[in-house]
């Protein structure tokens, strides 16, 4: 495992098997998580996610769920690194969530799941980065239906993807009552195809979708400042 910085004094730990990349900026940025906020993330992975959230005001607390042991060790290594309180290490599949979940008791519910579907594309050797990358472990709808278990009325589901697979996640959601109401597109520059859909359910809630403008990484090859402040320590919450 390798210590990596991400400002404020806190490190992630990465590996082999479990890296992080902008995408997990972006999906904490979108969250909007507050103070007040009892939080569950599902295939947390490293845990740069509940990490960034320390960031700035930090919710209440974080379940920060993996089905992978070697996932959770490098979660614990970068908590005691960074010497936080309020992030609960679960390793539990998330089919079957774990004895004592909080059912119903989660106000925001966060999720950057496996990309392509099993038997898509090119598949990584290592067992790790197949269950990070192709849904070996877990579907659109399994996701969904574990947010829906945890949250309570009104409480949120923030997911991201591949635009490609946004059919499936808005499917899922409502098959399970998470109503989409928040959508976004990320894009390298602004003449490009997105690479990347951020979309919020609220459980139980009334149908509506407010689409966001696009979020532009590039402009002139240098970082929006938009982009910028995603790593700047601080940013990122509303």
């Amino acid at each position: 495992m390798k210590a990596e910085p991400i400002g404020g004094g806190l490190a992630v730990f990465t590996s082999e098997a479990h890296r992080f990349g902008t995408d997990a900026f972006l999906l904490t940025q979108f969250s909007r998580y507050k103070e007040k906020d009892i939080v569950a993330e599902l295939g947390t992975g490293c845990g740069i996610i509940p990490i960034l959230m320390h960031r700035h005001r930090p919710p209440r607390q974080i379940y920060a769920v993996d089905v992978q042991e070697n996932a959770i060790a490098q979660l614990r290594a970068g908590i005691a690194a960074s010497g936080l309180e309020g992030i609960v290490p679960v390793c539990a599949d998330l089919r079957t969530l774990w004895e004592g979940a909080p059912l119903g008791g989660v106000s925001l519910v966060v999720c950057n799941p496996p990309y392509q579907p099993p038997g898509s594309g090119y598949e990584a050797a290592h067992p790790s980065q197949r269950i990070a990358r192709h849904g070996i472990c877990c579907t659109p709808e399994d996701i969904c239906r574990a947010a829906a278990r945890l949250l309570n009325a009104g409480g949120r589901f923030c997911v991201c993807g591949r635009p490609e697979r946004l059919p499936d996640y808005i499917c899922a959601m409502r098959a399970q009552k998470l109503e989409p109401k928040r959508l976004r597109f990320v894009s390298r520059t602004a003449g490009d195809m997105p690479w990347l859909f951020l979309l919020e359910g609220k459980h139980g809630a009334k149908p509506f979708l407010q689409m966001e403008k696009p979020f532009i990484m590039y402009d002139g090859g240098a970082l929006t400042a938009e982009a910028a402040a995603l790593y700047t320590h601080g940013e990122g919450t509303e």
